[in-house]
């Protein structure tokens, strides 16, 4: 690994606040720096190089790092955070991947090319959608317009990359329409050493059961296909129904740093959304919103040594997931300067998982992973929103009541039951003209999911006389729910120059839900791996921008978390929280030569893993930075051509860690578990016509 120092990041972020002037039309071009939550604008405008969510987050907000899995479907960390821990949604409707080992995670399931904006909510601040115990990532997607236009794109990558995506939209005063299609894919990524995902493998000593056949050695990374839709109708002048569905087709996804690959990916998305305003007193705006959304997720090692010769033995691990929800919230001022909102939010989520075999891997087939589980959700919330003279205070409640349900055996899969009240104060006063001070504490609750609790595995067992299928439990059936109680802090300055939020936190995990490798101490079976443990975590993060001229400016953020158990695991000594990144900077270099036209330069930047969880599989990491180039040129009015060059130096690296909560490749010989190291030098260029 190439091994770097975050000093030339904090130098450069010290030495932007020493220039003098300010650029209102930079200061637009900048993400939103709001008190309460960080706001990406134009995503589909900025974020070309590819469609995968997760690379333009850890890009540009400092606090979230990715999680890397494949060439696309890329998870993150929040805070510190992964999985349900942070709440993700999509035009305000919930998704889950239904892979247990996250290769399909909730942001997989969006395109940047149909992102228009992204709000990210840091903390337990939000009691409108259930399980938004750290933190909220809201994604919105483009919406119709009145006025007939439309949007072509065409990208071209290093290692075969190929997207072409469409977009078209119109109508009127009463009923607007808009259609998007995508298409992309793409080789297999080299690394800084010029290793593709077989040549990562074979560099780490993987097994020879895990390691790409022959005739596969070769072949994409992925090929994915999308289409989202939206109808908006004016039904009177004070309602509106808006109507949108999006699916998402991928196949063949390689994931090398895992037993298995994806055999097709597909997710279903539905929403209906019902507005009426100005009923009456007691009714401002009425919202009724309804939303399906489904994946059909199957993995297999067909693409393995281990299926053998025409894949006789192929193992597959299928898996789907469905949640129906509805949310009715209704609104209305209670005075000139407070307004209340209240409503109930409904979901059900359904998870299902079935083992399949052949030849030697038949045994298993018809085994269950997740056995038919429903989570169904009933909640009611309320929220105060107030202003003083120079104070703004919003108040939220929340009690939930969940029941899981599975189809398993009783005995073995017992149901649970769930009742939480959460709630948050969270206050702004501003100071003087130019500085804010904000601050907030809250409690929030989420629930174990169908993988903590029932998760079996299946596996043939050779060492008898006679093979034997076993179907260890890996879920622990009575795990609590996971409560965070969190104070945060932070100040905003607004200088002529210079635009400065400063934020600390402080979490304190009640029953937080950790990965066990190691068996239950007395025990050697694979069993119940998920243990409640309580555990803090702090940090601090700092973003801004300096506006060196009317052309001229800098954006930078710098992130630190540190997590911490308070007692190890069961037969266990190290108190590090598992998947707590490092201090990760963020800093750019932005030049507006023309209308409509920049130049950026960036650097991510990441601390070496001194803190780390080494009892349940997570290792030392190098330091590293990364230079990125782009430049975004408006030709005329209606075409544009952007050029970049990702990781310019070619580094060599990994951004995301081992935690054996994700089951990943061990050497052969050592036993290491298997980094994957990120994309090398890469190199693209998308042309946009819009009409």
């Amino acid at each position: 690994m190439q091994k770097t120092t975050l000093t030339l990041a904090i130098s450069a972020v010290l030495a932007s606040q020493l220039s003098l002037s300010f650029s209102a039309s930079a200061e637009e071009a900048l993400p939103t720096i709001n008190v309460e939550s960080t706001t990406l604008s134009d995503v589909s405008g900025e974020q070309v190089k590819s469609a995968d969510l997760a690379e333009a987050l850890q890009k540009n907000v400092p606090s979230i790092s990715i999680v890397r899995r494949s060439g696309i479907a890329n998870d993150i960390i929040l805070r510190g955070q992964k999985k349900d821990n942070i709440n993700i949604l999509i035009d305000d409707a919930k998704i889950y991947g239904a892979c247990p080992n996250r290769m399909d995670p909730p942001t997989s399931h969006v395109l940047t090319n149909n992102i228009e904006g992204i709000e990210i909510t840091e903390g337990p601040y939000d009691v409108e959608n259930f399980g938004t115990l750290s933190g909220a990532v809201k994604i919105t997607t483009k919406k119709p317009s009145k006025e007939f236009e439309g949007e072509v794109n065409v990208n071209l990558g290093s290692w075969g990359y190929r997207k072409a995506s469409t977009t078209l939209s119109g109508g009127s005063d009463k009923v607007r329409a808009l259609f998007s299609i995508s298409k992309e894919t793409s080789e297999q990524y080299e690394d800084g050493d010029g290793n593709d995902f077989s040549e990562q493998l074979a560099a780490v000593g993987a097994p020879a059961g895990n390691r790409y056949k022959p005739e596969f050695v070769g072949i994409d990374a992925y090929d994915k296909q999308s289409f989202m839709g939206k109808v908006y109708v004016d039904v009177t002048e004070n309602q509106e129904l808006k109507l949108s569905y999006t699916a998402n087709r991928s196949d063949d996804i390689l994931y090398p740093s895992t037993p298995m690959d994806a055999l097709y990916d597909d997710s279903d998305i539905f929403t209906a959304a019902y507005a009426i305003k100005n009923l009456g007193d007691y009714s401002k705006e009425l919202d009724i919103q309804l939303y399906n959304s489904e994946v059909d997720h199957p993995m297999s090692t067909f693409y393995r040594n281990a299926s053998g010769p025409n894949s006789i033995n192929e193992k597959v691990s299928h898996l789907e997931t469905q949640v129906r929800g509805l949310r009715v919230k209704n609104s209305f001022d209670l005075s000139e300067t407070a307004e209340l909102t209240y409503g109930v939010d409904y979901s059900v989520r359904n998870w299902d998982g079935n083992y399949k075999g052949t030849g030697t891997q038949a045994l298993i087939d018809g085994f269950h992973s997740i056995d038919d589980v429903d989570t169904e959700n009933k909640a009611l919330f309320v929220v105060l929103d107030k202003d003083y003279t120079d104070f703004n205070l919003k108040a939220g409640a929340r009690y939930d009541d969940t029941t899981i349900e599975t189809g398993g055996n009783a005995a073995n899969q017992p149901d649970n039951d769930y009742t939480a009240f959460s709630g948050y104060l969270f206050g702004t006063y501003q100071l003087n003209e130019a500085t804010k001070l904000f601050g907030g504490f809250g409690r929030a609750h989420r629930v174990p999911d169908a993988r903590e609790l029932y998760f079996r595995g299946a596996m043939i067992n050779t060492s008898g006389p006679m093979p034997m299928a076993m179907s260890p439990q890996i879920g622990t059936p009575t795990l609590e729910q996971t409560r965070n109680d969190e104070i945060d802090f932070g100040i905003e300055n607004n200088f002529e120059s210079l635009v400065l939020k400063t934020k600390v936190f402080h979490s304190w995990l009640s029953d937080f839900i950790h990965y066990r490798s190691t068996p239950v101490p007395g025990s050697m079976m694979n069993l119940n791996r998920f243990e409640n443990v309580d555990a803090t975590i702090y940090g601090l993060d700092v973003s801004g921008s300096y506006f060196i001229s009317d052309e001229m400016y800098l954006d930078f953020g710098v992130a630190y978390q540190r997590g911490k158990k308070d007692e190890p695991l069961s037969g266990q000594t190290d108190t590090d929280l598992a998947e707590i990144p490092p201090l990760k900077a963020n800093l750019a270099f932005n030049y507006e030569y023309a209308h409509k036209s920049n130049a950026r330069i960036e650097m991510v930047a990441a601390d070496k893993w001194d803190n780390f969880d080494g009892d349940n599989g997570e290792q030392a990491l190098d330091s590293y930075a990364v230079v990125n180039l782009k430049v975004q040129h408006q030709l005329t009015d209606q075409f544009e051509i952007t050029a970049g060059v990702d990781n310019v130096f070619d580094r060599t690296y990994a951004a995301s860690n081992t935690y054996n909560d994700l089951t990943l490749i061990a050497s052969g010989a050592t036993g290491e578990v298997m980094l994957i190291n990120e994309p090398g030098r890469y190199l693209y260029v998308n042309t946009t016509f819009r009409f």
